[in-house]
């Protein structure tokens, strides 16, 4: 059974830092597509992240420079480092999986599996 974890969310100030983890269980990582998205109240779903099976990671404009998205393979763990947090960050943040099909070109692939999600709240 496919199953994503996140967590790491939290409450911090512009210009701080936290770091997302998405532990993943019942399939092989290391071999997936994995992203991150995040939702914010009002807003359409928007990704993130995304890093494919040879560990190469893309990024939304809005966050490139800023996130970094990482996989422990060993931990079967997916994290976003996310640095110089905005308030408009602010948002529930979801790790997916990719498992069927290419996995080299992530960044616009469809995903099959989600997490609950974890909340970034970041203040001014």
């Amino acid at each position: 059974q496919v199953q994503l974890a996140e967590s790491g969310g939290g409450s911090v100030q512009a210009g701080g830092s936290l770091r997302l983890s998405c532990a993943a269980s019942g399939f092989s990582a290391s071999n997936a597509c994995m992203a991150w998205f995040r939702k914010a109240p009002g807003k359409e779903r928007e990704k993130v992240a995304t890093i494919n099976r040879f560990n190469s990671g893309m990024y939304a404009g809005s966050v490139e420079g800023r996130f970094t998205i990482s996989r422990d393979n060993a931990k079967a763990t997916l994290y976003l480092d996310m640095n110089s947090l905005k308030p408009e960050d602010t948002a529930m943040y979801y790790c997916a999986a990719k498992l069927t099909g290419t996995t080299s070109i992530c960044w616009g692939a469809n995903y099959d599996y989600w997490g609950q999600g974890t909340q970034v709240t970041v203040s001014s």
